[in-house]
This record gives C-alpha cells, structure tokens and sequence, in this order.
C-alpha cells in the first residue's frame, strides 16, 4: 500500500511516498480503508519535534512512528475476531493519537479507540471533524462553557478556533471572535455573535471583558489577555508556550489570583467522537475546509501547513 512515511525529524521534505506493507487487524481492532485525512498541527508538531517536549512522546532520537496522520475517514475492510461494534462495509471516521497511521491508504484502530460511522457526510468532509474540534471540546468542557457564558476565540480561523465557534454556540455561549478582516465573513457564518478584526483593532483594549478567553492558536499570551477576564475568569491555552510556560501557568494560577489558566489535555476516546458525530448530524458543527491535495502530493500540504495561514483544514484524499 502506499504511506506518506518520515523517518527523521524535520520539515516537509522529510516525507516522502512510498510503498509499505498492508497492516492487519488484532483482534479487537479495524482494518480500515482510509479515503481522506488531513494533515493538521499535531502532524506537523511531530513532523518537526518541535517543541521538544514532544520527542518524550514521540521518540528522543528519532520518530516512534514512521507514518503520521491522526484523522481519518474510510470503509471498514476488515475486522479482528473479537470486534462486535463495526463490520466490514461500515463507513467510519476518527482520531488516532496514539499510534497515528491515517497518512497511508490502510490503517488499524482499536474498536474502542475514537471511531464512530459517519452520519451522512462525504469522506472529505467527515475527515477534518475530529482533531481540532477535540481539542476545542476539551478546552470547553474544562472552562464550563455553556449559557450565558461570554467567551472570546483568538484564532477563530484555525482548525481548533472555527470548530471552538460553533461548539461553543451550540452549548449557548455569547461569542466573540478575533480573526483577519478578510476573513470576518466566515467567522462571523460560524455563529460569532461579534468579530474583530485584528489587523485594524487591538482586541485587548477594546473594552470588553468576558468570562473566558481561549488563545485557539498559541499567539496571544495570559499576560496580554488578563485585563480581559472578568474575577474567576478563564485563559485556555492550546500552545505550550515559551520554556514552557503555559502548563507552568496552569499550575501556580490554581492557588494564586483569582483568575486561572487551563491547559486541557484532550482525551483520546469514543464518547467525544460520537458527541461530534451528533454535532455534525444536527448541523451545529461543520468542518472549514481551506485545501485539498492528493496523497501524492502531502509534503505540498506539510508546505502550506508550515505558513501557519490555513484556514480550518488541510485535506488530503487517496484517489
């Protein structure tokens, strides 16, 4: 089968298309047939090794696992003998962080692991539904973000920011989201009840103050956006940030001020993948889709990915 495999840490030139051998289901796994991924931030921050707390996960030296990719979307071609959730023809989508593998035209996944069928959604479409808006589930599920909550989304574009949009109001919440002026037309069909355009307006002086402030991109910081949170309120982090601060903050805000910063750890699970599929089969949730490029040509997608300009999801079909 062909894989988009990297075996050394570095930029997009480090991956290349070749042929591996076809994996097999064990027991309580899926063999699936991959028909669209995409390649997102995790891919990339593996990619790289970059920051470097990531190499205590993903091999010191070098890469644990040759081929990345987290999401997929796909037939189920196979199944292991004790698997009794799926069967083979079942269209799937999902997330795999812990052994990654979606880059590749076959991929395996435990039966338990964060696979759900597709709720009536073409495979490229379904692909992009899971990294980034898990991470944006699991950022507001610890911030308590439902009705009534006014929240403001720095980086409203991104995968993690336009999937954080919507969930959020889904749950009720009163958003406002900061983007570029030429993309406030987008953010603001994702639901944001207000927009601000970076370019034009400083975000942290324009008066407001909310209950939680959620950097969906790593750019802005807690010393920046505290004068914006109102007594007790929220900063979500999704960057590790210098040295690494972020995690550091979590830690000493939890008995020092009165406002906190969060830096959730998203779980790797079935619940939240099906809360997704429910969200997408309302319509509540839909993924933003930028590019698509063929299996053949991803170390382009690893390219565009590296500008840090994409906006929502990079996706990459099989053909």
């Amino acid at each position: 089968m062909k894989a988009a495999v990297r075996t050394s840490y570095g930029g997009p030139q480090v991956v290349r298309v070749i042929d591996v051998p076809k994996p097999k289901p064990d027991r309580r796994e899926l063999l699936v047939r991959v028909h669209a991924t995409t390649v997102n931030r995790t891919d990339r921050g593996y990619r790289t090794g970059k920051p470097f707390i990531i190499r205590f996960f993903s091999g010191l030296i070098r890469p644990r696992f040759a081929v990345l990719g987290t999401e997929f979307a796909g037939i189920v071609e196979a199944v292991g003998d004790g698997v009794t959730s799926f069967a083979p023809g079942d269209r799937v989508f999902g997330y795999n962080e812990r052994t990654f593998g979606a880059h590749a035209e076959y991929m395996t996944i435990p039966e338990d692991g964060s696979v759900a069928t597709i709720p009536g959604l073409s495979f490229e479409e379904a692909a992009p539904s899971t990294e980034g808006s898990h991470y944006a589930l699991a950022n507001i599920r610890a911030a308590n973000i439902g009705a009534g909550s006014d929240v403001l989304i720095y980086g409203a574009t991104g995968a993690i920011g336009s999937a954080a949009v919507q969930l959020a109001k889904s749950l009720g919440a009163s958003v406002t989201a900061v983007c570029r002026g030429e993309h406030v037309p987008l953010v603001a069909s994702l639901g944001a009840d207000h927009v601000i355009d970076y370019t034009t307006e400083d975000f942290t002086t324009h008066g407001a103050t909310y209950d939680v402030v959620f950097d969906a991109v790593g750019k802005t910081s807690f010393g920046q956006c505290k004068p914006l949170l109102r007594p007790n309120g929220v900063f979500l982090a999704t960057d590790f940030g210098p040295f690494p601060w972020n995690p550091l903050l979590a830690l000493t805000t939890r008995v020092i001020g009165s406002r906190k910063v969060l830096f959730p750890l998203p779980k790797d699970n079935q619940e939240i993948v099906r809360y997704l599929r429910d969200q997408l089969e309302s319509g509540e949730f839909r993924p933003v889709i930028d590019r698509t490029y063929r299996l053949e040509d991803i170390t382009e997608a690893h390219r565009y990915v590296d500008t840090e300009q994409k906006v929502g999801n990079v996706v990459i079909t099989m053909g």
